[in-house]
């Protein structure tokens, strides 16, 4: 007898299903004035689910998001897998020349937009795309939807039966694309079933529970949020509160009315936290799981959150778009003792870090990060040349640096692309900005090789500085050079209020090296 497939099917869709099995009754998401239990959710999913397929929307279609974090954009979450729909998850930072291409390269049947992104989206669907259905999903706030979208609430059926799709984990859930800080962007494919093993290496890893509540405002077109946190607190049943405005203003207060236990946010949300005028007002008691990661948390920033949190156990989280993204995780038991380390890789992945040769480098040299796990794409979309040199030798490629100690630890350097080439020398920028970190009075610093005719690349430390404090560019530069070998020190300091960040909170980098990369830096020895 020859057994049909539902019967071993477990996908993104079933997870939420089987949640709603087990608490029915327990909130399951909270966003603004919406408040559904795991039984709502696994409905409203359902209803969603048949209102898209009404539309046309069918298995492998892809559908892209455009959308703040809501509860809305859960909920079409989880519908488009109920129906084998790919969803394509955008930044919504992006102009509407670079929503365009995502929408071309992935061949986008529909665009979802939230409130703030209508005339947006409408913009780049018209630029040669397939789009063909516009949806309007709710936001955080109640707002008033254009008349000729079809909204959220219409297409909710009444038929709240699971879609009948037969559906295998094997199939493509999302194409995710990547950042495209150095070039265009690349939409990495991830199955259901990688998805998945990603969120058994996070509730393990993370020490997820039922028991917690967790808050989510990080965005949710970035995986981090979405299936480092959001998918894996559905899969066991958390109570999850949903805002997209992750401001100190917005989120300190919600962690504190909210009795939220475990919170995660990038290194940049973590600092603006801690610099409110509300941090040490705020009621935090609740709060016992921190989670970094997005980008490298300087040492000095660590040491003050233990100081100030001293209540909070946390992780460091470390990985990529291409391995759903989780890879390794430093756990609270070693941030004092590996401070900046990326830890070890998690359950089901196998991390190296080799040199060109793939040979796995000496404990201190510096390699780069490759991985193997059922954690990883299948491919970029369309892209086979890309998709060959990523997977090369039969591993990952990461293209992050970093070195490994004698118990396995790997702690990042950079990026391939940040690695300063200064005088012949190669200088590792993050090196540089955590020993500015260790200079009272700096609040953030990003460093960056800027042309020189003399250096070809000049060690530039772009600051921003702590409300009331005084810092000069000499002072900065003196701290590094007794301190550091005389190649490494910046060349120039650069004083700025703000730098710039993606909605997941990584400094961009390539913008400071535009905006800054005209300006002359004097020949020092």
């Amino acid at each position: 007898m020859e057994l049909s497939r539902t019967i071993f099917q477990h996908t993104i869709g079933d997870i939420l299903r089987r949640t709603a099995r087990r608490y029915p009754n327990k909130l399951g998401i909270l966003c603004g004035d919406v408040s559904w239990t795991y039984a709502e959710f696994d409905r409203i999913s359902n209803r969603l689910a048949h209102g898209l397929a009404a539309e046309g929307i069918a298995l492998g279609d892809r559908v892209a998001v455009l959308s703040r974090n809501s509860h809305a954009f859960a909920a079409i979450r989880f519908a488009l897998a109920r129906l084998g729909a790919v969803l394509v998850p955008i930044n919504f930072m992006l102009n509407a020349d670079e929503i365009a291409f995502i929408l071309r390269s992935s061949g986008a049947k529909a665009l979802a937009v939230g409130p703030d992104f209508v005339d947006l989206g409408r913009d780049a669907a018209k630029r040669d795309t397939a789009v063909e259905k516009f949806f309007w999903l709710n936001g955080e706030e109640p707002s008033t939807p254009p008349t000729d979208l079809k909204t959220f609430d219409q297409l909710l059926s009444d038929n709240t039966a699971p879609p009948d799709v037969e559906l295998d984990n094997r199939m493509l859930a999302q194409i995710v694309y990547t950042s495209g800080t150095e070039s265009l962007p690349k939409g990495a494919m991830l199955t259901h079933e990688a998805i998945l093993w990603e969120y058994v290496s996070c509730v393990i890893e993370e020490e997820l529970s039922p028991r917690d509540s967790m808050l989510h405002a990080l965005p949710m077109y970035h995986c981090a949020q979405l299936d480092t946190f959001l998918g894996p607190a559905i899969y066991i049943g958390m109570s999850n509160v949903i805002t997209g405005q992750p401001k100190p203003e917005v989120i300190l207060p919600l962690l504190a009315k909210h009795k939220i236990t475990a919170f995660f946010a990038p290194p940049s949300v973590w600092i603006a936290l801690m610099r409110s005028p509300l941090f040490d007002t705020t009621d935090l008691s609740a709060l016992r799981k921190g989670y970094y990661g997005a980008s490298i948390m300087p040492v000095e920033v660590m040491r003050e959150m233990s100081r100030r949190l001293p209540n909070v156990r946390l992780w460091n989280l470390y990985g990529q778009t291409e391995i759903a993204p989780l890879a390794t995780m430093l756990g609270p038991d070693e941030q004092l003792s590996k401070p900046g380390s990326a830890g070890k890789p998690v359950i089901n992945v196998e991390t190296r870090v080799v040199d060109d040769d793939m040979s796995d480098v000496a404990p201190g040299e510096i390699g780069e990060i490759v991985h193997r796990s059922p954690q990883l794409m299948v491919g970029y979309f369309n892209d086979p040349e890309k998709t060959a040199a990523a997977f090369a030798g039969g591993w990952f490629h990461s293209g992050d640096l970093a070195t490994v100690d004698e118990d396995g630890n790997v702690s990042v350097v950079d990026r391939k692309k940040d690695m300063i080439k200064t005088g012949g020398e190669n200088v590792a920028s993050r090196e540089v900005e955590e020993m500015v970190y260790t200079l009272d009075g700096v609040s953030e610093v990003a460093v960056v090789g800027l042309p020189d005719p003399y250096w070809i690349e000049a060690i530039t430390a772009i600051v921003v500085v702590k409300n009331g404090a005084k810092l000069s560019e000499a002072q900065v530069i003196e701290h590094c050079r007794s301190r550091m070998a005389h190649f490494k020190v910046p060349k120039r300091v650069i004083f700025t209020d703000t730098l710039p960040k993606n909605p997941s909170g990584k400094i961009l980098k390539r913008d400071l090296r535009i905006r800054y990369g005209d300006m002359p830096v004097a020949k020092t020895a």
